[in-house]
């Protein structure tokens, strides 16, 4: 009762109902992973629709194809990581960065073989599996620029001043990098939900020797874009599409049994055992939060870090990427 009430008391801020003349379609961009809930549940719940947003989902593998995407004209909304949505800023393209999706969200598995190297030394660990094994450990992410590359990179670099060359990252989409754990074609992943509960789910040696604040504190992760043009034709719709935004992060945070249903019909292709699904919210659930005014400062040494590595090409100004003006008129935001 105390959360039906929660939820009374969100509708009423959510602006009303936009009526059929006012409806907007917008291209929507988004990858089938958890950290961006937020979009299946405004599908399912209808939420998107009472915002007058007729959506057509384009899908993606990975945040960087959502970049070449945005630079071609394509998309009107993306749901994807803060470091290609500074990528795609930087090289061109006019999107604002309206909400947060998930704070902290990246954990590193390791299988078998490499697992026991970190009941030690943590920073040690893959010099000793090099020397032991006679080869590098090979770990699997997303492409480079991607949230959890960037992590892994600052994981390996900044919290264990490891050796990087001692490991051999390689770069694929979300199903890949799944299959490639599942397969034991690698040695371990920095990889996000719901493919971190599946791989432990299924396989007894795979461990979860790091994650969230451990790799990278305050780390920001997917967020909610929106072109400039949409913002400035569209002000209601885009408001309306943040309010429920938010209202699916409070249904994440507060109850991921009703959650479970819309996120599990999209993640994995709605062929993942929704058990799995709600394992997975229920152990994101601290992260999930929508104020972006919460990412702006960990986006920042996200975006020195990269281009202090080479990632980011391209210094970004980040006070133009952010536009928190749209979540801080909803009333509580």
């Amino acid at each position: 009762m105390i959360f039906a009430a929660l939820l009374a008391a969100l509708a009423a801020v959510v602006p009303a109902q936009i009526s059929a003349q006012e409806r907007v379609e917008f291209e929507i961009g988004y990858m089938p992973i958890l950290p961006v809930s937020q979009l299946f549940i405004g599908l399912e719940e209808g939420w998107i629709d009472e915002a007058g947003i007729t959506p057509d989902l384009v899908q993606f593998q990975n945040g960087p194809a959502m970049v070449q995407a945005l630079l071609a004209g394509q998309l009107d909304v993306a749901y994807f990581g803060i470091g290609p949505a500074m990528v795609a800023r930087a090289r061109g393209a006019d999107i604002k960065v309206v909400s947060s999706n998930i704070v902290e969200q990246i954990s590193v598995v390791a299988l078998g073989e490499l697992a026991p190297y970190f009941d030690g030394d943590h920073a040690t660990a893959f010099d000793r599996f090099a020397a032991d094994k006679g080869r590098r450990a090979v770990i699997t992410t997303f492409p480079t620029g991607s949230v959890p590359e960037t992590v892994l990179q600052f994981w390996l670099r900044r919290q264990l001043g490891a050796d990087v060359d001692q490991v051999e990252i390689i770069f694929q989409g979300a199903a890949q990098v799944q299959q490639a754990l599942l397969t034991g074609a690698v040695d371990g992943a920095a990889i996000l939900e719901p493919i971190v509960s599946i791989v432990t789910s299924r396989l007894d040696d795979a461990v979860v020797v790091a994650a969230g604040s451990e790799l990278f504190p305050g780390q920001p992760g997917a967020v909610l874009a929106v072109r400039s043009e949409a913002i400035a034709a569209y002000p209601d719709q885009v408001r309306a599409l943040v309010a429920a935004h938010k209202r699916a992060t409070d249904l994440l945070v507060n109850d991921a049994e009703a959650a479970t249903p819309a996120v599990a019909k999209y993640v994995g292709g709605g062929r993942l055992d929704p058990k799995i699904i709600r394992t997975a919210i229920e152990g994101s659930a601290a992260g999930f939060v929508s104020d972006p005014n919460f990412i702006i400062e960990g986006t920042r040494v996200m975006h020195d870090f990269q281009a202090e590595i080479g990632t980011l090409k391209k210094p970004v100004d980040l006070d133009a990427l952010f536009d928190v003006s749209i979540y801080d008129s909803l009333s509580g935001g």
